[in-house]
């Protein structure tokens, strides 16, 4: 064993895992594959310029006092450290400056956050159609906007504020396009209740909202119908609202439709998962202290459920506390003790989440693409493909591989396997959960076999006299 504890991650989760942890005596490494801790909600921010500041807002200053603190902490922190594989036991491979490394620990936390929900919308594929969240991850690292006529289309927080922040960063705006349904209203009124009791995020939201109006972006909503158009990259955006076709001129179209659980490294160790059906997204299942089906591996934040970055927070203080005391180094009161306020402030954080759950629910013909609508970005393989598959015995995202390559590329099935579930459920007329998910293998990210063949364990520690 190398360390107590290993955590993969240095986003909100990851960070406060670690910051705990060490605190509590553990001897703790952290792995992350960017060149600062941050993750990507305060990337780049003990980098930011003032002026950024400003552009990006409060929230994203925030997480210069946990970066840190994580700094100023007892940690072995290993950056541009992209983890590859991980054994059951709990060896955790990683390639860092071209050599593969291993770490081992009896403990594990999973910070490894949320991906992009996939927006599988005709015209996706093309150049000048990024995620909302890309923009963003272009702002933070390099204070850089996309040139010319920005179509912002999709539903959720994220968007309008990534919207505001490309406003304020002078971007060309040239509109909104919110696709959620009008029967989401009905659904996220019984969950109003719970939204009251958190105003001052309903009023980041109503502020972000009145933003956008003074500033008179044309703002559509209900939007169904999305066809991204262009030759040989994003001219346009049309769709179809309030009984009329529209069409936007855009160089550069962003989509986003929320965002789910980051679930490759619990795939991998082959945890159970159970499928989120608020969230449309499989999870995995956790205890109270964040572990998985697989003793000793935990997974905080966002990975283990979408609940943002406060929450994020205080589920990997709960995770790490819980590993301490499976090691031994807190008893049960002390841990129920320090568990306590971390709690409540979860709870306080996750009382809204039912509310945006409902009210931001992207439509069916978003998670459910017909025709010849890409699904599968590394194959071009099609939703008629998929559903193709179905006729000749597929039952699952693993047998659509073997009959379209589905889920084969350099993502491996990141990006396709989420609406690969919901195809093969809706042809299937099951559940989503009797589908399953595609399973995953080592690697994680590509490694050469020349990179692999470099593996070893880590230099230790010189001892002092």
């Amino acid at each position: 064993m190398t360390h107590d504890l290993i955590v993969i991650g240095a986003g909100p989760a990851g960070m406060s895992a670690a910051i705990t942890a060490a605190g509590l005596g553990l001897k703790t490494l952290v792995l992350d594959e960017q060149a600062r801790p941050g993750g990507q909600i305060y990337r780049n921010v003990s980098r930011a310029t003032g002026g950024m500041d400003k552009i990006l807002g409060p929230d994203y200053v925030y997480g210069r006092q946990i970066v840190a603190a994580l700094e100023a902490a007892s940690v072995d922190i290993r950056l541009s450290s992209t983890v590859w594989d991980i054994t059951p036991d709990f060896c955790v491979r990683a390639l860092q400056d071209g050599k593969a490394l291993q770490f081992q620990a009896p403990q594990l936390i999973v910070a490894s956050g949320a991906l992009e929900r996939p927006s599988p919308v005709p015209g996706w594929t093309l150049p000048g159609v990024l995620n909302a969240g890309a923009a963003q991850i272009a702002m933070k690292s390099g204070a850089s906007i996309p040139s010319g006529r920005i179509v912002l289309a999709g539903g959720g927080p994220l968007l309008l504020l990534v919207a505001c922040q490309l406003l304020d960063a002078g971007a060309q705006l040239a509109g909104v396009v919110e696709t959620s349904p009008a029967e989401n209203l009905v659904h996220a009124a019984p969950s109003l209740l719970g939204a009251l009791r958190s105003p001052k995020l309903l009023a980041k939201g109503l502020a972000m909202t009145m933003r956008l109006r003074k500033a008179g972006i044309p703002w559509h909503k209900r939007a169904a119908g999305l066809r991204i158009e262009g030759q040989d990259k994003a001219e346009a955006l049309s769709f179809t609202a309030g009984g009329q076709r529209h069409r936007l001129e855009a160089d550069t179209v962003l989509l986003h439709h929320g965002v789910i659980p980051n679930t490759q490294i619990s795939r991998l160790l082959r945890t159970d998962h159970d499928w989120n059906e608020a969230q449309l997204a499989w999870q995995p299942r956790l205890d109270a202290f964040y572990e998985t089906s697989v003793t000793g591996l935990r997974i905080a934040g966002d990975g283990g459920g979408i609940g943002g970055a406060r929450a994020a927070e205080a589920s990997g203080r709960l995770a790490a506390i819980g590993a301490a005391h499976a090691l031994g180094r807190l008893d049960g009161h002390e841990r129920d003790r320090l568990c306590a306020p971390e709690r409540k402030n979860l709870a306080a954080q996750m009382r809204i989440r039912p509310f945006l759950d409902a009210l931001y629910r992207p439509p069916k013909w978003v998670i459910v693409p017909e025709g010849e609508t890409i699904v599968c970005r590394c194959e071009e393989v099609t939703a008629t493909d998929i559903r193709n598959s179905v006729a000749l015995g597929s039952r699952g995202p693993n047998q659509t591989k073997f009959y379209s390559r589905c889920g084969m590329g350099p993502c491996q099935g990141r990006i396709c396997g989420p609406t690969v579930t919901q195809i093969l459920a809706d042809e299937l007329c099951v559940s989503p959960s009797e589908i399953g998910a595609y399973q995953v293998r080592s690697p994680l990210k590509p490694i050469t076999l020349q990179q692999m063949a470099s593996l070893r364990e880590a230099p230790k520690e010189k001892e002092t006299a």
